[in-house]
Order: structure tokens, then sequence, then C-alpha cells
């Protein structure tokens, strides 16, 4: 059995967006879990239908929380290396899994569409529109309430419009705007001068959310990138659901190979 890799979801999202990935990667001999946010555990659909009361309490020192107590659990409680979890996280999941990448809580990083640390910003004018729409003060704990339309032009923008509604019925979820609000606070702050694994940034090119000069932006951030420490690859069009969207078997495939690479570099004799 080769390692354990967690995936982390972002907002809008559970670990049902994970089921073609846990297939493809379990099939390949990793175990492979998919770890649920707090309010975010079972079908997207009944989730928008009831939606948890507390939903829009939550924080994202809670989230961070339930994420790091899973990674632990995944690497069997043990502080070995070669133990530790591979973490691969999608939008507020890709700062996660920088995040644990700080704590020395995984072996490899792979941050897709990632949230950017410290309060990153671009000056992407689709990205501001969403971000401000989701952290509006004037919300105050209300929930962000995802619709179809907001979804498909967000979210899925380069998937038809029969296409975003499936996406929508099968994963979409409401979340809560104390999330992003955390992203932009000191919760998201790492120290990007650390020591770290290697972490590999992943970017849609057509992302309306997280836009691709940001997660450039961020892979550049850490210092320590000798040797190939932080690297970056861009899937031209592909969106915000570039997980789900079709061509997602490409963007696994890479992150495959580039696992492989690392393991294989890792196992060799320091000279």
């Amino acid at each position: 059995m080769k390692k354990t890799i967690v995936f982390i979801h972002g907002m809008f999202q559970n670990p049902k967006s994970w089921e073609k990935w846990i297939n493809h990667f379990t099939e390949l001999g990793y175990n492979c879990v998919a770890p649920a946010w707090p309010y975010h555990e079972g079908e997207p659909e009944r989730l928008r239908e009831n939606i948890p009361s507390d939903l829009g309490d939550l924080m994202l020192d809670d989230v961070i929380s339930t994420m790091e107590n899973a990674v632990i659990a995944a690497g069997g409680n043990n502080t070995e290396l070669s133990e530790k979890p591979i973490i691969i996280g999608h939008s507020v999941g890709g700062l996660l899994a920088q995040i644990f990448v700080s704590r020395n809580l995984a072996s490899l990083g792979v941050p897709i569409s990632s949230v950017a640390p410290n309060m990153m910003m671009t000056l992407d004018w689709p990205f501001f529109k969403n971000v401000s729409a989701i952290a509006n003060p004037f919300k105050g704990d209300e929930p962000f309430l995802q619709t179809p339309e907001s979804f498909h032009e967000s979210f899925c923008n380069t998937l038809s419009e029969a296409e975003a509604s499936q996406a929508f019925r099968q994963t979409a979820t409401h979340d809560s705007r104390n999330v992003l609000r955390g992203c932009l606070g000191e919760s998201g702050q790492i120290d990007l001068d650390m020591p770290h694994v290697p972490l590999l940034f992943i970017s849609g090119k057509e992302d309306k959310i997280i836009p691709t000069e940001l997660v450039e932006k961020n892979c550049k951030a850490y210092t320590d990138s000798i040797g190939g420490m932080s690297s970056y690859k861009e899937f031209p069009d592909r969106s915000h659901y570039i997980c789900g969207e079709p061509g997602w078997e490409e963007v696994a495939a890479f992150i495959q190979n580039w696992i492989e690479t690392q393991e294989i570099k890792a196992a060799q004799p320091v000279m």
C-alpha cells in the first residue's frame, strides 16, 4: 500500500466533489481519505435543502481544527515523515494544505486553485467581485446561498448551462461567509520563509474565483524554493471547478506523476 492522501474540499463543496479522484488514486494503490468540514457531511442536495442551523457561525479556525485532526489521524498519529500523508486541497482546502505543510504535518502538498495566505491579492475584477460578495460585512453571519446561476457564472464558467446545472445538483453546497473572512485575517497567515516539503500549485486559466496570477504569486512567495520545493502548473480552459469538469483526469495524472517523482527523489541517498 502506498501513502495516504488526504483530500480537503473548499467552500461550496464537500467530500462528494472528490469521488472521482478517490477512485483514481485508490486504483493506483493509495489510501484515500476525504473528511468533511463541520456542517458539510452528507449529500449536497440535502444540505442545500436543509441548511444546518449553525452553518453561518462556522469559522476558518473550526475548519482548520477539524481538518488537522483528520490529517493527524490519517498519518496514524505518527510523527515520522514517512507516515505523514500527502495533502491535496482545493480552494480554501488549498490554503489548509499550505497551513498543514507549514505545521510539518504533510509529506507533500498540492494546493489546487488555492486561496492565498497572508492577504495576497490581485487586481483581477472577478476575484474582487467574488470576495466582496461572500465576505460582505453587512450580511453578518448569514450563510452565502449558492444558486445554479451564481455557481455557473463564477465556479464552473467553462461548462455549458446543462453541465453546470448537473454540477450544481451533484456537488454544490451553501457556506459560511466567516470562513472566507478568516482566510483574510490572522488565521490565514503562514510563514513563507520556513523550510518545507515540496509543494505543487495548480491553477486553471479561466478561473474567475482564484485567478492564475494569484496562484503563481502564491507559489513564488515561498523562499525555500531550491531544488523545486515549490512548483507551478497552469491548465488551459479550466475553471474553479477544475477538479470536477471534463479533463479532470489530466490534472489528476499530472499530480500523480509529480508525487511519484517526489517519492523517487526522497528515496535517493543524499550525496
